[in-house]
């Protein structure tokens, strides 16, 4: 069928529609700047800046009973979870074999004693011999001898005697502190063998009621913490509730995995309920520093940066004054921590205020403030932040717009399925 000239124009008209609607779809929109920015005045507010970490809880006190001595286990006094006072018997080997040890050692001592009577009697004769000169020098001196040889076997043996009354001592295995048994390694009948080792027998845990939390934080975060600092920490067998510690030692050791280098932090824990139990995985959080009343600002104008080209055309004008702190006063330093106060414990009040002494001076950002619709770029001094805000410490910001979104860049992000042309 053949178009007529009226339906050829038609047609022509609705192409060039379709083309210039695809052309103004792929063309780059420009939008005002007003339009364009998403902008943020700062409020004042709480904040605390926090280093998190993973660690186990262990008791403070933590005494492996082992054996220095074989045997076979003949009794068995204690088990799990029991309690037990310092100088208790916990186990008997049999001692079977320590007691003939023991018996052939005194057999030796008392052959020993014969000897050494016998070496007195020929010393004594052969001096007697020889002041009569009916002996020589040479027998007088050897007669010596073996009477000195002879009290140095009566000395070797008695000390194995000596030893062997020991090791029959030890077979009875005592409890060297009054705790709990948190371990128990060996059961009734079993051989233990003590050759170069001694083997763990049980694990006592002197008290319950105080335990400690290890911790490994990282180089980057160990810096801000203090002895004294507050700590709040989570464990999966109670998720909702919050216990606390007191941050008790930083350790100066360092662990090395994977080119990450953590330090080992010990948080002192009051187990008085008896609730948190050895091995419990501690999610940990340690309150570094806090500000009741902070200028606050989003994390995100921080990170924002503009990009060009800017419509409509830069206008120069004049900026408001941002004012910068003055490190020097008040000047903040990080104080030394005295001994009075890691041995006194500490109330959330002291914490907060020891807290507060070691923030430091504050680090310098760029953010990007709208001035006559235009971003332009301002230094400020920033301070601890809890990882959403983060603390202002220059002045002059309180009313003035601060960027932190680009909605046109924003907009040009491709949608997850796309456009599909046919």
């Amino acid at each position: 069928m053949k178009l007529t000239s009226h339906s050829k124009i038609i047609a022509v008209v609705i192409l060039l529609i379709a083309v210039t609607g695809i052309a103004w779809w792929l063309a780059p929109q420009k939008i005002s700047t007003e339009d364009r920015y998403s902008t943020v005045t700062l409020s004042r507010g709480p904040i605390a800046q926090i280093v998190s970490a993973n660690g186990a809880l262990n008791p403070v006190r933590l005494v492996s009973v082992g054996s220095q001595v074989s045997g076979i286990v003949h009794k068995l006094y204690v088990d799990f979870n029991d309690r037990v006072k310092a100088g208790q018997i916990l186990l008997e080997l049999d001692p079977a074999l320590t007691e003939a040890q023991l018996q052939q050692t005194e057999a030796s001592v008392l052959s020993a004693e014969a000897t050494l009577d016998l070496a007195k009697s020929n010393e004594a004769r052969i001096r007697t011999l020889f002041a009569q000169e009916f002996v020589s020098r040479q027998e007088l001196d050897q007669s010596v001898q073996a009477l000195k040889l002879a009290q140095a076997q009566l000395a070797v043996a008695r000390a194995q005697a000596a030893r062997d009354r020991t090791n029959r001592v030890n077979t009875v295995i005592r409890s060297p502190i009054s705790g709990v048994v948190v371990s128990r390694e060996v059961d009734l009948g079993q051989t233990v063998a003590a050759s170069f080792t001694a083997p763990t027998l049980f694990k006592i845990a002197q008290d319950l009621g105080k335990m400690q939390i290890d911790s490994s934080y990282s180089e980057a975060d160990v810096g801000k913490i203090r002895v004294g600092q507050l700590a709040t920490f989570r464990v999966d067998a109670f998720s909702d509730r919050e216990f606390q510690g007191t941050v008790r030692q930083v350790r100066l050791n360092p662990t090395t995995q994977q080119n990450v280098v953590t330090y080992n932090v010990v948080i002192a824990v009051n187990n008085a309920e008896l609730l948190l139990m050895p091995g419990m995985t501690a999610y940990v959080s340690i309150n570094t520093a806090q500000r009741e009343d902070a200028l606050l600002i989003p994390n995100a104008a921080l990170r924002f940066r503009p990009v060009e080209p800017i419509y409509p055309p830069r206008v120069e004008s004049k900026s408001p004054e941002i004012k910068q702190p003055d490190v020097k006063s008040p000047e903040i330093k990080t104080p030394e921590i005295k001994k009075s106060e890691i041995k006194k414990p500490v109330d959330k009040k002291q914490a907060a205020k020891l807290a507060e002494k070691v923030v430091a001076q504050g680090s310098s950002s760029t953010i990007y403030i709208m001035e006559n619709g235009q971003p332009k770029p301002v230094k400020i001094i920033t301070g601890i932040t809890d990882n959403r805000y983060t603390e202002v410490l220059s002045s002059g910001l309180e009313n003035v717009d601060i960027i932190v979104d680009d909605k046109s860049q924003t907009a040009k992000k491709p949608a997850a399925g796309g456009m599909r042309f046919f």
